[in-house]
């Protein structure tokens, strides 16, 4: 694996984003890219609606947090655009050994998302031809149950919202700090 060896130590930021303990270290043939300690990642960004089909961490774990650190810093430093940020996501989970299947999925997922964000959504197009195209050939395999899905978080959404009426989370015991 193209990872420099080592292994993946996080903390807990909160309920839902992690920063590295130690730096993270990606050396593919052309591409050395070093993921600093400190950084935060929420690890593969993924909607609650298709979380059966693509959990937020799994074989592109490692890929997931490279790919939040291009789109962020690298994006922002020079060193990639969102479409080759994109695209190196697509290859470091090929690495990875991510099913064909799933890290195209992923990859048009995260195109899909480039567009909710005006430093991301420059050069969308050159790439809507492929990304329309899979996602259309997804479409039977995901929208079925997603559909099943929606009413039930729904549901759940408001369930939460009544109790918390009663029994309020408090968000500051959801972290142990060490």
């Amino acid at each position: 694996m193209p990872f420099l060896p080592g292994s993946l130590t996080v903390t807990r930021v909160d309920a839902d984003r992690w920063a590295l303990v130690d730096v993270l270290v990606y050396q593919g043939n052309r591409d050395r890219f070093v993921v600093p300690d400190g950084f935060v990642t929420d690890f593969a960004t993924v909607p609650a609606l298709v979380r059966w089909l693509v959990p937020r961490f799994g074989t592109y774990t490692l890929a997931a947090i490279l790919h939040d650190w291009l789109v962020t810093e690298g994006i922002r430093s020079g060193v990639v655009t969102s479409r080759q940020a994109d695209g190196i996501f697509r290859r470091v989970m090929r690495e990875a050994g991510v099913p064909v299947l799933r890290r195209w999925l992923m990859w048009a997922g995260v195109r899909w998302a480039a567009l909710t964000s005006e430093r991301r959504r420059t050069g969308w197009l050159v790439s809507a031809p492929g990304v329309l195209a899979i996602s259309l050939l997804a479409a039977p395999l995901v929208l079925p149950p997603a559909l099943l899905i929606v009413p039930g978080l729904l549901v759940l959404a408001l369930a939460e919202r009544v109790v918390a009426l009663v029994a309020p989370t408090r968000s500051r015991e959801l972290v142990l700090r060490v």
